[in-house]
C-alpha cells in the first residue's frame, strides 16, 4: 500500500485546495526554500495518519492546524489521501478486495474530527487498526524520521533502542495490548470486588435474613398443620371423655352413696369406743394421783438427786479452777527456766567479757609497774648525780651501781643458759635410751593400742550423739500432767454437752440409710442446727425463733429425691417436713424496702436474714425462713414498718420481745413459748463442741511431741547406756596398758620430752637475758662516756626523759583506773545476775511447793468427785426404782391414750373421707351438667364430630389416644399455639417470592464473578504465552538487524563497522547499546566519535530498522541536515538501492540527496498561499551520472 494521490485543503499553509499526483512508488523528494511549505506535506500525512501528540506537527491544538487558525475565511482543514491497494499481500487487513483506498481527516473549527474511508465515515480506532495492521502506527512511528530524530537516536538509553528494536518486530503493538489487557484486568479486579462487595453486603445478608424468614415461615405452615391435628385430636378426646363420664356417672353415684352410708356408722361406732377409753382414762388417773399424794418420797429423791447433781457440778468446777491455776503455775515454771536458762547465758557471756578485759587490765598494770620502775630508777639516778656533782666519785656511783647490777644479770643468764645446755644434753641421751624402748613396747602392745584408738573415736561418736540429743528430765512429767489435764478439761466438757443435749432433745433427727452407699451429707440438717447467730447479735435470738417458728424443725435436704428416699425408706421415728434446696422458690423482701427501713430506722430494723450466719448452699432455705421478716428493737418501729402507708414497707415485723405485726393487721405476743431460748441452747452446744474439739486438737498435738520426745528418750538411753558401756571398756584397756612395760616406758619419754621442752624455753629466756643484759651494759658505758663528756647537757636530757616518763605513767594510770572501772561495773553485773539467777530459783522452789499443793488438793477433789459421783448413782437408782413403781400407771394411761389417739385419727380420716365423698357426689352432679352442656356445645361448634365420632379411640386411626399421651398433647398444644400466635405477627407471608428473586440474582452475580474470573485468568495466562513469542521474535529482530546495522554503516563509512549489544551484566530484554569498531578498534562510547560519524551511526540504525519489516512507505525529514556532500549522496543511492519495496517521501535542501529521486517535489510560497511543482527527474538523473563520470575521466 503506497501513496497515490494527495489532497490538501486549508491546512497549514495550504489555503487552496492542492492536488499533489504522480507519487513515485519508490523514491520521491521534497525540496523547497525555508518556510515554503515542504514539511508541512509532512505534516498533513501525519494528520491522516491519526497521530496524537500535536508537537510532533508543530501545533499546540488543532486550531492550529487551520489556515490561518481560521481568521482568514477558512474554517476547515481537509487532507485526503488515496492509496494504490493493488498488491493484495501487503493490504490492511479487511480492504484487499479494494484496488485503491481513500482515507480524508477534517477537521472544523469549533467543531468535532471526522474520519472517512472511502467517503464512508469512520471511527478513529478503526483508522488506527487500518495502518497499524499494515505497520504504519503513527504514535509510536519507525517509518517516520522527522527533523531531530538522528540526534534522538544519539541521546537513547539501552531501553529505548530496545522499544525501536520491539517497533520493528511488531511485538511494540503486543506490549500496547498487553498494557490495556492489563487495565482490563484492573477493570475486572475492581469489577470483581464490587461483585464480592454487593455480595457480601447486600445479597448474603439480605439471603440469610430471607432464610431465616423463609425457615420461620415453613415452621409456621408446620405449626398451622400440627396445630390443627392437636386441636382435633384434644377435642375429640374431651367429647370421648364426657361421653364416657356420662355413661357411667349413674353408677359411680350409687357406689359413692353406699360407701358413705358405711362410714357413717364406723364413724359412730368409734364415737362409742372413745367415750369408754376416755372414762378408763379418768378413773386410772384418780388412782395414780392418790399413790402420789399417800407417798412423796419420789419428790424427795427428785429433790436429793437435784442437790448431788448440783454439789458434783460445783466440785468439778472447783478442780477446774485447781486444774487451770496449775496450768497458771507450769507456764510461769516454764517461763521461769526460761529466763533462767537466758540469764544463765549472759552470765557466761559477761564472765568470758570479764576475763577479756580482766586479762588487758593486768597486761596494762604490768607495762605500767615496769615503766613505774623504770622512772624511779631514773629519779635515784639523776638525783644521785645532782647530789654528787661537786664530787666525781657521785655521778661514778650512780652509773657504776647500774652497771654492776647489768652484768651480775648477765652472770645468772648466762649461767642460767649454761645449766639448761647441759641438762638438756643429759636429757637427749635419755631419750635415746628410752625411746626404742617405747617403740619396742609400743610394737607389743600394738593391738592393744589400735583397740584403744577404735574405742576412743566410738567414745567420741557417742559422745556427740547424746550431746546432740536434747533431754530435759522435767518434760516427761510436763507432758504427763498436760495430757492429764487435757482428760479432765474434756470430760467436764462432755458431760456438759450431755446435759445441754438432753433439753434439746427436740433438735434430734434420728434416720437410717435408705439404701447401702447412702450419702449422708446430702442431708444438711434441721433449720436450727444450720443457724448461727454471731456474739453481738446474741439478743436477736428470741425474735428469730419467732421469725422461723416451726420451721426450725424442718429438715433441709440436697434435692427432692434425698426427700423422698428418707420418707419411704428412711425409717423416720416422728412426722417431718423436708425442705429440697433444688425446689424452694423462697420470697424475700424486696432490697429497695430493706434499704428504705434501713435509711429510716438505721439499725433499729434489721431484715432477719442479716443477722444471722449460715453456709451458701443452704441459702435458699434460710431465705424462706428468715427472708420475708424485719427484727425491731422496738414496737413503735416494727409498727411503723408493718402498718405505716408512708413507708409503704409493710411486712412482717417481730420485736426482740417476741411481738408479732403482720400487715394483714393482726398482732400476737405475750408470754414468751416454751421452747424460748432454743437457739441459745444451740449456739452454747456449738461453742462447747468447738471447744472440745480445740482440746481434742491440742491433746492429740500434745500426745504427738509426748511420743516423739518418748522415742527420742529411747534413743537417749540406749546411747547413753553405749557410752558407759564403752567407756568402761576403755578404762579397763587404760589399766591394762598402765601395768604394762609400754606404759612406764611411754610415760618416762613423755616426761623426758616435756624437760625438754621446758629447759629449751629457759635456755631460749636466758639467751634473750643475756642478750639484753648485754645491750644494757653496754648503753651504760655509753652513758658513763657522754656524762663525763658533757655533764650539764646530759642532765638537761635526763630531766626531760623524766619528765616524759611521769607523764607517760599519769596517762597509764589514767587508763589503768578506766579499764579497772570497766572490770568492776563488770563484775557487778555478773553479781545482779548472779542474785537474779538465785531469785529464779527460789522463784521455781516456790512454784514447785505451789504445784505439789495443788496436785494434793486436785487428788482430794478427784476422791471427792468420786464419792459424790456414787451417791449421785444411788440416789439416781433409788428415784429410778420410785419412778418404774409410778410408770405402772403411766404406761396403762399411755396405752390408753395411745388407743384413744389412735381412734380420734381414724374418725379424723373417716371424717375426711365423709367430706371427700360429699364433695365428690356434689362435683359428680355438677360434671354430669357440665358434660351434657359441653358435648352440645361441641357438637354445634365442630360439625366434623358427628361425621368422625366413630372413629374416636379407634387404633391406627388419627383418634388413636393410646398412641398419645393427651397430656403431653395439651401442653404441646398451648406451647404450638404461644408460637403460632408469636410466629404470625413477625411473619413474611411473601418471602417465597421474594427469596427466590434474590436467589436468582445471587446466582446471576456469582455466575458473572466466576465468568469474569476466568476471563481475568485466560488474559494472564495469553500474556504467559506471548511474551514467550515476544522474546524469541525479539532476538530473530535483533540478529537481523544486527547484520544490517553492520552492513549499513560499513556501506556508509567503509572499512568500518558496528553492531548493538546488551550492556554488560544484562540480556536482551532489559536494552541494547550501539557499539562502535574504527579503524579496528572497538570504541567504548560514542562521545569518541566526531558529529558526522555519530549522524551515520543513528541513520545507519533507523535504516536497518527500516529494512527488517519494511513499512509500506517511510516519511525522512531533513536527515542529511548535519552531514557533507558525499556522505549525503551515499545515502540517497542507499535508500534507492537497498529499499525498493517502499515508497520514500524524503524532504531535503542537499542536491546530493534529491538527486537520487525518482520524482521532485519543489514547495513555493507565494501571495501567502503554498504551491507544489512535481518534477519526474529520473532520466535527468541519469544524465547527470554520466557527465560526473567523463569529467572524472578527463581529470
Amino acid at each position: 500500500m503506497r501513496i497515490q494521490e494527495l489532497i490538501i485543503e486549508g491546512f497549514k499553509s495550504y489555503a487552496s485546495r492542492t492536488v499533489i499526483t504522480g507519487w513515485d512508488p519508490q523514491f520521491n523528494a521534497i525540496t523547497g526554500l525555508n518556510g515554503s511549505g515542504k514539511s508541512n506535506i509532512l505534516d498533513a500525512i501525519c494528520f491522516l495518519l491519526g497521530i496524537t501528540n500535536l508537537s510532533h506537527v508543530r501545533a499546540n491544538n488543532l486550531q492550529d492546524l487551520v489556515y490561518k487558525r481560521g481568521q482568514a475565511g477558512i474554517t476547515k482543514a481537509s487532507v485526503t489521501i488515496v492509496f494504490n491497494n493493488e498488491d493484495r499481500t501487503k493490504s490492511p487487513l479487511g480492504y484487499e478486495e479494494f484496488r485503491t483506498i481513500s482515507v480524508t481527516r477534517q477537521i472544523i473549527i469549533g467543531g468535532r474530527n471526522k474520519y472517512l474511508i472511502n467517503g464512508h465515515n469512520a471511527q478513529q480506532q478503526n483508522v488506527a487498526n487500518l495502518f497499524q495492521s499494515v505497520q504504519l502506527n503513527v504514535n509510536n512511528p519507525h517509518f517516520l524520521i522527522m527533523q531531530g530524530k538522528i540526534t534522538q537516536v544519539l541521546n537513547m538509553k539501552p531501553p529505548e533502542i530496545l522499544a525501536m528494536i520491539e517497533e520493528a518486530a511488531g511485538t511494540r503493538m503486543f506490549e500496547e495490548k498487553k498494557k490495556k489487557a492489563r487495565e482490563t484486568m484492573a477493570k475486572k479486579d475492581k469489577k470483581l470486588e464490587e461483585i464480592s462487595s454487593i455480595l457480601n453486603e447486600e445479597i448474603f445478608p439480605k439471603l440469610d435474613k430471607l432464610r431465616n424468614q423463609k425457615k420461620e415461615f415453613i415452621e409456621y405452615q408446620k405449626i398451622e398443620t400440627e396445630l390443627d391435628y392437636l386441636k382435633r385430636l384434644i377435642i375429640a378426646y374431651d367429647f370421648q371423655i364426657n361421653q364416657e363420664r356420662l355413661e357411667r356417672s349413674d353408677q359411680d353415684l350409687q357406689i359413692k352413696q353406699q360407701v358413705l352410708d358405711q362410714l357413717n356408722n364406723k364413724y359412730n361406732e368409734f364415737e362409742e369406743q372413745k367415750k369408754i377409753m376416755e372414762k378408763e382414762i379418768n378413773e386410772i388417773t384418780l388412782h395414780r394421783e392418790k399413790e402420789l399424794k399417800t407417798g412423796g418420797r419420789f419428790q424427795e429423791l427428785d429433790e436429793a438427786v437435784k442437790e448431788i447433781s448440783k454439789h458434783l457440778v460445783k466440785i468439778k468446777t472447783q478442780k477446774d479452777l485447781k486444774i487451770d491455776s496449775m496450768r497458771e503455775e507450769a507456764k510461769s515454771l516454764e517461763s521461769l527456766e526460761s529466763n533462767a536458762k537466758e540469764v544463765e547465758k549472759v552470765i557466761s557471756k559477761k564472765k568470758h567479757e570479764y576475763d577479756m578485759e580482766n586479762k588487758k587490765l593486768e597486761e596494762i598494770k604490768l607495762s605500767h609497774q615496769e615503766e613505774v620502775k623504770k622512772t624511779q630508777k631514773l629519779e635515784e639516778l639523776l638525783q644521785t648525780l645532782t647530789t654528787g656533782m661537786a664530787a666525781k666519785e657521785g655521778h661514778e656511783n650512780g652509773y657504776m651501781e647500774q652497771l654492776r647490777e647489768s652484768k651480775k644479770q648477765m652472770t645468772v643468764a648466762s649461767t642460767e643458759n649454761e645449766q639448761a645446755r647441759i641438762k638438756i644434753s643429759h636429757l637427749n641421751e635419755d631419750l635415746k635410751e628410752w625411746k626404742p624402748k617405747a617403740d619396742k613396747a609400743e610394737r607389743e602392745n600394738k593391738n592393744l593400742l589400735k583397740e584403744k584408738e577404735i574405742i576412743e573415736k566410738q567414745l567420741n561418736e557417742l559422745k556427740n550423739k547424746v550431746d546432740n540429743i536434747d533431754i530435759d528430765p522435767n518434760k516427761e512429767r510436763s507432758y504427763i500432767n498436760q495430757l492429764e489435764n487435757f482428760k479432765g478439761d474434756m470430760s467436764y466438757l462432755r458431760d456438759k454437752i450431755d446435759r445441754l443435749s438432753s433439753q434439746l432433745i427436740s433438735l434430734n433427727f434420728d434416720f437410717t440409710d435408705p439404701y447401702p452407699g447412702f450419702d449422708r451429707s446430702t442431708i444438711k440438717g434441721l433449720v436450727a442446727e444450720l443457724v448461727t447467730i454471731p456474739k453481738d447479735k446474741i439478743d436477736t435470738s428470741l425474735a428469730l425463733e419467732i421469725t422461723a417458728g416451726g420451721r426450725l424443725y424442718n429438715v433441709v435436704v440436697e434435692n427432692e429425691v434425698v426427700g423422698a428416699d428418707l420418707l419411704e425408706r428412711g425409717r423416720l421415728r416422728k412426722r417431718v417436713t423436708i425442705l429440697p434446696l433444688n425446689k424452694i422458690n423462697a420470697y424475700s423482701i424486696p432490697q429497695n424496702k430493706v434499704d428504705k427501713a434501713k435509711s429510716i430506722w438505721h439499725n433499729k430494723a434489721n431484715l432477719a436474714l442479716s443477722l444471722i450466719g449460715y453456709d451458701d448452699e443452704v441459702e435458699s432455705a434460710m431465705r424462706l425462713v428468715f427472708g420475708s421478716t424485719f427484727i425491731c428493737n422496738d414496737p413503735s418501729v416494727a409498727r411503723d414498718l408493718s402498718y405505716s402507708n408512708q413507708t409503704n414497707v409493710k411486712a412482717r415485723c417481730v420485736t426482740l420481745a417476741g411481738d408479732i405485726y403482720d400487715p394483714s393487721g393482726t398482732l400476737s405476743g405475750g408470754a414468751k413459748p416454751t421452747s424460748a431460748g432454743i437457739l441459745n441452747k444451740i449456739q452454747d452446744l456449738k461453742e462447747l463442741k468447738n471447744q472440745l474439739y480445740e482440746l481434742e486438737e491440742q491433746e492429740h498435738n500434745v500426745k504427738s511431741e509426748f511420743e516423739a520426745y518418748q522415742q527420742k528418750l529411747i534413743i537417749y538411753k540406749q546411747c547413753k547406756k553405749d557410752y558407759d558401756l564403752m567407756l568402761h571398756q576403755q578404762s579397763l584397756l587404760d589399766d591394762q596398758l598402765s601395768k604394762s612395760s609400754y606404759a612406764r616406758c611411754k610415760q618416762m619419754v613423755m616426761d623426758i620430752e616435756k624437760q625438754l621442752v621446758e629447759q629449751e624455753e629457759i635456755a631460749k629466756s636466758s639467751n634473750e637475758k643475756l642478750a639484753y643484759y648485754k645491750k644494757e651494759s653496754k648503753r651504760i658505758e655509753n652513758e658513763m662516756n657522754d656524762f663525763a663528756n658533757n655533764k650539764e647537757s646530759k642532765l638537761e636530757q635526763m630531766k626531760v626523759d623524766l619528765n616524759n616518763s611521769k607523764k607517760n605513767i599519769l596517762k597509764q594510770t589514767k587508763i589503768v583506773q578506766n579499764y579497772q572501772r570497766n572490770v568492776d561495773v563488770i563484775q557487778c553485773e555478773i553479781d545482779q545476775l548472779e542474785q537474779e539467777k538465785q531469785s529464779f530459783v527460789d522463784q521455781k522452789s516456790n512454784i514447785n511447793q505451789n504445784l505439789e499443793k495443788y496436785k494434793l488438793q486436785l487428788k482430794e477433789f478427784e476422791d471427792l468427785i468420786k464419792e459424790t459421783e456414787t451417791k449421785y448413782r444411788k440416789s439416781k437408782e433409788e428415784l429410778d426404782k420410785e419412778r418404774k413403781l409410778l410408770s405402772q400407771y403411766d404406761d396403762q394411761l399411755k396405752g390408753l391414750e395411745n388407743d384413744l389417739n389412735n381412734l380420734s385419727k381414724q374418725n379424723t380420716e373417716i371424717q375426711l373421707a365423709i367430706k371427700k365423698i360429699k364433695h365428690d357426689l356434689e362435683r359428680f352432679n355438677n360434671d354430669k351438667e357440665n358434660s351434657h352442656r359441653l358435648i352440645k356445645n361441641m357438637l354445634n361448634d365442630y360439625p366434623w364430630i358427628n361425621e368422625q365420632k366413630s372413629l374416636f379411640g379407634k387404633k391406627n386411626t388419627l383418634y388413636d389416644f393410646n398412641a398419645h399421651n393427651i397430656g403431653e398433647s395439651k401442653i404441646k398444644l398451648k406451647q404450638l399455639e404461644e408460637r403460632h400466635e408469636s410466629l404470625r405477627k413477625q411473619i413474611n407471608m411473601k418471602v417465597m417470592d421474594t427469596i427466590d428473586r434474590v436467589e436468582k440474582k445471587e446466582t446471576s452475580l456469582k455466575q458473572m464473578f466466576s465468568t469474569v474470573k476466568r476471563d481475568k485468568s485466560k488474559i494472564e495466562e495469553t500474556i504467559k504465552s506471548l511474551d514467550g513469542y515476544k522474546k524469541e521474535a525479539l532476538e530473530k529482530t535483533w540478529e537481523k538487524v544486527n547484520v544490517d546495522f553492520g552492513s549499513i554503516f560499513s556501506e556508509l563509512l567503509p572499512g568500518n563497522s558496528a553492531k548493538l549489544e546488551p550492556p554488560e551484566g544484562q540480556i536482551i530484554t532489559q536494552g541494547l547499546e550501539v557499539k562502535v569498531c574504527l579503524g579496528g578498534v572497538w570504541k567504548q562510547s560514542l562521545t569518541e566519535l566526531s558529529g558526522g560519524q555519530r549522524s551515520l551511526i543513528a541513520l545507519s540504525l533507523i535504516l536497518s530498522l527500516l529494512q527488517f519489516k519494511p513499512a509500506p512507505m517511510y516519511i525522512l525529514d531533513e536527515v542529511d541536515a548535519a552531514l557533507d556532500l558525499s556522505h549525503t549522496q551515499n545515502i540517497g543511492q542507499l535508500l534507492r538501492t537497498r529499499f525498493k519495496g517502499s515508497q520514500f517521501i524524503v524532504v531535503s535542501l542537499k542536491e546530493g540527496m534529491f538527486n537520487n529521486a525518482n520524482v521532485l517535489f519543489k514547495a513555493k510560497f507565494k501571495d501567502g498561499n503554498s504551491t507544489v511543482e512535481r518534477i519526474a527527474q529520473r532520466k535527468r538523473g541519469k544524465e547527470l551520472g554520466d557527465r560526473r563520470r567523463v569529467m572524472r575521466e578527463k581529470n
